[in-house]
């Protein structure tokens, strides 16, 4: 837990200016653009989107800028990273438990915003952006490893049946009680976050 701890707040550390930055901008766009059209404000949905943009804000801080030069090199041997680290070490959970928390969010959020109801589909939408995600991070000096990608397809498709769930029990729920659920869930997780990082 303290590697995950410590891995946020390096994260955190490093991104909270961009975050705060496209925070203050993106309300203020969404609410000018609300207003101007006369459209209603739904804040579970609203707080969806923010977090949706800031999470994707951290994943790129997090493929583009960690570890630049201490990893490089490709790694195609399926499950040679995998059974490489002992389970519960820190390099265990940094690199195992570490890429399937880190895509969990893509898998619920992709899934929220295009109302999937395949696996395979969000499947092939995390297979396509890892690829992409390994293949930038080979091009700045980091490592290809395809066992990254097995990992973010898992945790990824946690993402999209933690989607499911919640769709199954809120599914008939009116969008403003939706809202506060969501609502909810997004100030519960920052506490849970805020908690690992101090």
């Amino acid at each position: 837990m303290d590697t995950i701890s410590r891995s946020l707040r390096e994260v955190l550390h490093d991104t909270w200016p961009m975050i705060a930055l496209t925070c203050v901008v993106l309300i203020t766009l969404r609410l000018a653009y609300l207003i101007k059209n006369k459209q209603k404000f739904i804040v579970g949905n609203e707080l969806m989107m923010l977090t949706f943009i800031v999470y994707i804000l951290c994943l790129f801080q997090v493929v583009t800028s960690q570890d630049v030069s201490s990893v490089h090199g490709v790694n195609v041997t399926l499950f040679k990273e995998l059974t490489r680290y002992q389970v519960g070490s820190k390099l265990f959970i940094r690199n195992i438990v570490g890429n399937i928390l880190m895509f969990i969010p893509f898998g619920f959020f992709t899934s929220y915003y295009l109302k999937l109801d395949k696996k395979r589909i969000i499947f092939y939408i995390t297979l396509i952006v890892s690829v992409i995600i390994e293949l930038i991070q080979l091009k700045i000096g980091r490592a290809f490893d395809v066992d990254d990608i097995i990992l973010n397809v898992v945790g990824s498709l946690l993402g999209y049946f933690m989607y499911r769930i919640m769709d199954k029990i809120f599914g008939d729920l009116s969008d403003t009680i939706k809202g506060a659920f969501i609502v909810i869930g997004i100030l519960t997780s920052i506490v849970i976050i805020a908690i690992l990082v101090i």
